[in-house]
Order: structure tokens, then C-alpha cells, then sequence
């Protein structure tokens, strides 16, 4: 442990119950009009929280987790980050952007490997999300990758194109796929050749995440591996057709397809190629990488694994090493609010199910996989159910609330922390009746949380980590399109207090933003914040200190 203990308020009274950190994943505060699913839904208790005198407006996006402009929506990786980092770093895109103008991209081992896959007639092959939604990828560092390569004269390049339809609108493919296969043909000629060689719908191929359908890796591996799939001449083509025979049908959910010369895959992976999953954001990116680097891989019937250099853009589990190899290193996030609780031992459960586990756990703890100090610490996991949310947008919100309630009931957890997915994982699938019902969900779990914790005297901190359901779809020239990106929106944050053994008031903080979070949470426990943490939101009465 690294961290210095943390000091005690003097005067400071101790309470019975447990600090309980309720993070409503994709809850924003939107317009309060048709359009806003959280506005929209039957939320007495959201209602009844946003009269409380503890409570203000969070920024959860652009500078203020870390991102390079205003325009830029954060997300659950970014949100969580800030939440128990309590600073501002660097983060996502804005990193890549940092590496991409500065040449550091490209000036280390990972890209010398890649040069010299490529100087042997290999094929260098680009795996990502191709859009602009900022969130996983931007379709600007895929060309400026694609730049570095025709600089350094690599003559055989391919993209598997995924395709994205929820950071973005639904069906805005065809925005990203001309644009890329132009540029692909502008870097083409005189010996060099660059082409789309697969692709497919994000929730369809390649980007499953924390083990909830391996079959989604497995239809992304024997696409740009084995080039199995639906072949076509072109991607704009495969794209074109789908929206032809599917009027319904949205960039997501996309079926794969192999882009074929005389009925020849064009791209598939084979040995002595290298491969960069061009992703920035991990969670979607760890199972592809595990299928491209482990020896005893088992999770899906790989046919062959290709001897290839395989790296990332960025790594995305640091303790994991997965992967072993990538071009940008993550941002280096220590004393985080979790190390210095558990350096004053002050015991923590944090719950989430699969859908959002990594984020109270791995982002929570700085991308940090694994316990701090098992001796304070108790993570559990709750298994998603493996159907698209529209059909089931409660969730497993009840299942994480009951362990809650069990976990407040038997006093041994000081911090509880819980993400309830409900809002953004349904917020995604764009489809209204779902969305109400999700934060309806979420407002019966509030209750539930409140009453039990008013029963053991303790403090609940109701907050989100970005907005999503609070827009559920927008309307153009008359024409409503569902929206089922994340939002610009402030997220809520309240603090309700049944301990009744301090005096709590909201500090006067100019534009608050998530990383005012971690103090809040030193304040309502007690102890002094670290010096460098963004300010609290809330003071407490006194500012005496014991040594």
C-alpha cells in the first residue's frame, strides 16, 4: 500500500450504518419532455430525491472525465474511472489523440513488430469499431494509423470493419464505410494494397464483453480470420443490401459479412501477418484479444490460431496483461478511493451484475483487476441474462438489490457501492416502453436501498456515471429517430442522510463534475480527502482535525 492514511475529521460522530453508493447507470437529467425516458417513466422516488437539499447536477462528460472536447459523451469506463479516482485524467480518446499528434503511437517495440511483419509480406489487419462516436473508437485514429502505414510504405493493409449503430444514430453506417473505403483507395496503388476485407454489427461480431456470449467472438473470428460469412463485393455493398432486406434493421445488430474478389475472401488472417484491435476502450476488447493470444484458448473452436503479431491500442487489463503487446500506454491511475479505504480498513462490498461488474471493480480501482486488500474488500458478481434488454429491462436489478439489503442488514460493510445497468444497457436499445420500465426498475430498487438503509442509520449517495435513457429518441424534419447513444446531459446527485450524527451542506463547487465524488465520499465517512482530490461537494460542519 502506497497511500498515506487518512485523517479523521475531530468531532466527527460515527454512525451505525453503511455509506451506500447507488450509481444508476445511463440516468441523466434531460429535457422533461416526451423524449426523456427518465422523465417520461413513473419515478416517485426520483421525484422525491430531487427536492432533497443535498443535491446538484454533475458533469459526466467531455473535460471533466477526462475527454478532449465538450462534444465528447463519456461513458460507464470514463464515469467509473472518475468516480473512485477522484481526479481528472487523461482518458480514451484524448489519450490516442495525444499519441497520434505527438508520434508516440508509432515510436515504440509494438509498432517496430508491426513494421517488421509488414517488411516480411505480411499483412497488416485493423479490427475496430468504425464510427465517430468517440466512446470505443474514432474513425480518426483508424486513419491516421492507415496514414502511418502508407508512410512507412506498408504495401498490404486490411480493415475489419465493425460496425456501431448505438454510440452513434442507428443507421449511420454507410456515414463511416464510403468515407473509409475512399481513403483505402487513395492509399492504394503502386504496389500498395488496402481494402475492407469484413466487418459486421457490434453486438452481432467481434465485441462481446465480460463472458456474456462467446458466440459473438466467434462469428468476429471466422470473419476476419476465416472469412466465413455472408460474402460481398463491398462493404458499402453488404451494408446497402441488409438495409434493403431489413428495412428494421440498425448498424448493431448487423450480420457479418467477408468481402470477396471472383468468391475469394480478401483478408483473412493468416501467419506472419500482425493484427491491431484499433479500440481504445477495453471492455469489448478483452475476449478478441484472449482468442487471438492464448495458447489454451476454449471458449469457441478456433479451427486455427494464425502465428501473428497481435497488439492493441492501448492494453486492456493491466494485472491480466491482455494484451501483452499495444501502442499506447493506459493512463497510470493510483490512490484511488479504494486504496485509501482500505489503508484507514474501512470494509467495502461492491456489486454489480455481469453487464457492468468490471466498472464497481476494474474502473472503479483505476483499471486495476482484482482486490486491493481482500481482508476490506468484498466484490460480487451477478450474472446478466444473455437476451437483448429491450425484452427484459428489469434486468437483474431485483437479484443485486436483494444482496444488498443482506449485506446492510448484516453490518459488516462500512461503503457499499452498486451499479444498476438498467438505464443504459436499455437505453441502447432505443425502444421507449422498454426504457421507462428499465428506470422504473431502478426507482423501485432506490426504494427498497432507502428504506434499509434508514433502518440501519446510514447514508445513501443516489448518482450516475453518464446519461442515456434521458433521451430516448430524436426528431428531424418531422421524422423521430431512436437515440441510443449515451447523452450530454448532467447526471443527479443526491445525498440522503438518515444517520442524523453530522451536519452536512452542499459546498459552493463551480461546475461539479464525477470526480467530486471520491472526496464527497471521504467527507460523508469521515476522513479528510487527499490535497489532491477535486473538492467535496459537501462540507461538513466542522474543520478540525485530529493528528
Amino acid at each position: 500500500m502506497t497511500v498515506d492514511k487518512l485523517k479523521k475529521y475531530a468531532g466527527y460522530s460515527e454512525f451505525s450504518g453503511p455509506v451506500v453508493l447507488v450509481i444508476m447507470d445511463g440516468v441523466g437529467i434531460g429535457p422533461g419532455d416526451e423524449s426523456d425516458g427518465v422523465h417520461m417513466a413513473n419515478t416517485p422516488v426520483l421525484d422525491r430525491l430531487f427536492q432533497e437539499k443535498l443535491f446538484t447536477r454533475l458533469k459526466a462528460h467531455g473535460s471533466a472525465v477526462g475527454l478532449p472536447s465538450e462534444n465528447d459523451m463519456g461513458n460507464s469506463e470514463v464515469g467509473h474511472n472518475a468516480l473512485g479516482a477522484g481526479r481528472i485524467f487523461s482518458q480514451g480518446a484524448q489519450l490516442v489523440n495525444e499519441a497520434i499528434s505527438s508520434g508516440s503511437v508509432t515510436a515504440g517495440s509494438s509498432w517496430a513488430m508491426i513494421r517488421q511483419c509488414a517488411e516480411a509480406g505480411g499483412t497488416i489487419h485493423f479490427i475496430g469499431l468504425v464510427s465517430d462516436g468517440n466512446v470505443h473508437s474514432h474513425i480518426d485514429h483508424l486513419f491516421g494509423l492507415l496514414d502511418q502505414c502508407s508512410a512507412n510504405g506498408f504495401k498490404k493493409v486490411r480493415v475489419h470493419a465493425l460496425l456501431d449503430g448505438r454510440d452513434v444514430d442507428p443507421k449511420s453506417a454507410l456515414n463511416y464505410i464510403k468515407p473509409l473505403e475512399e481513403k483505402l483507395s487513395r492509399l492504394s496503388g503502386n504496389g500498395a494494397d488496402y481494402r475492407i476485407a469484413s466487418g459486421g454489427g457490434r453486438m452481432i461480431t467481434t465485441m462481446d464483453r465480460y463472458n456474456a456470449n462467446w458466440s459473438v467472438v466467434e462469428r468476429g473470428w471466422k470473419a476476419h480470420v476465416l472469412g466465413e460469412g455472408r460474402f460481398f463485393s463491398s462493404a458499402s455493398e453488404a451494408v446497402s443490401t441488409y438495409y434493403s432486406e431489413d428495412p428494421e434493421m440498425t448498424d448493431q445488430y448487423m450480420e457479418s459479412f467477408v468481402i470477396v474478389e471472383d468468391d475469394v475472401p480478401v483478408g483473412t488472417i493468416e501467419d506472419g501477418d500482425a493484427v491491431v484491435f484499433f479500440n481504445f476502450r477495453g471492455d469489448r476488447a478483452i475476449e478478441i484479444s484472449r482468442a487471438f493470444e492464448e495458447d489454451g484458448f476454449s471458449e469457441f473452436d478456433r479451427v486455427r490460431k494464425p502465428d501473428v503479431f497481435y497488439a492493441g491500442l492501448m492494453q486492456y487489463d493491466g494485472d491480466a496483461e491482455i494484451p501483452a503487446n499495444y501502442l499506447i500506454e493506459p493512463p497510470a491511475i493510483s490512490k484511488t478511493l479504494g486504496e485509501y479505504l482500505c489503508r484507514a480498513e474501512v470494509s467495502s462490498f461492491a456489486i454489480s451484475e455481469t453487464q457492468k461488474f468490471g466498472h464497481v471493480t476494474y474502473f472503479w480501482n483505476g483499471n486495476r483487476s482484482g482486490y486491493i486488500d481482500e481482508k476490506f474488500e468484498l466484490y460480487e458478481e451477478i450474472p446478466s441474462d444473455k437476451i437483448e434488454f429491450d425484452q427484459r429491462p428489469w434486468m437483474k436489478a431485483a437479484e443485486i438489490t436483494d444482496r444488498v439489503l443482506e449485506i446492510i442488514a448484516g453490518a459488516n460493510h462500512k461503503f457499499i457501492r452498486l451499479n444498476l445497468a438498467n438505464g443504459d444497457m436499455v437505453g441502447h436499445t432505443g425502444f421507449p416502453a422498454s426504457i421507462r420500465i428499465a428506470v422504473e426498475t431502478v426507482d423501485i430498487s432506490l426504494k427498497r436501498i432507502l428504506d434499509a438503509v434508514q433502518k440501519a442509520g446510514g447514508i445513501t449517495v443516489v448518482t450516475a456515471d453518464h446519461g442515456n435513457a434521458d433521451c430516448m429518441w430524436k426528431k428531424k424534419n418531422g421524422t423521430i429517430t431512436p437515440m441510443v447513444a449515451h447523452t450530454l446531459n448532467p447526471v443527479p446527485f443526491i445525498v440522503k442522510d438518515y444517520s442524523d450524527s453530522n451536519s452536512f451542506t452542499m459546498a459552493d463547487i463551480q461546475n461539479p463534475g464525477l470526480a467530486n465524488v471520491a472526496a464527497t465520499l471521504c467527507v460523508l465517512l469521515g476522513y479528510i480527502p487527499p490535497d489532491d482530490y477535486e473538492p467535496s461537494l459537501l462540507e461538513w460542519k466542522s474543520s478540525t482535525t485530529d493528528s
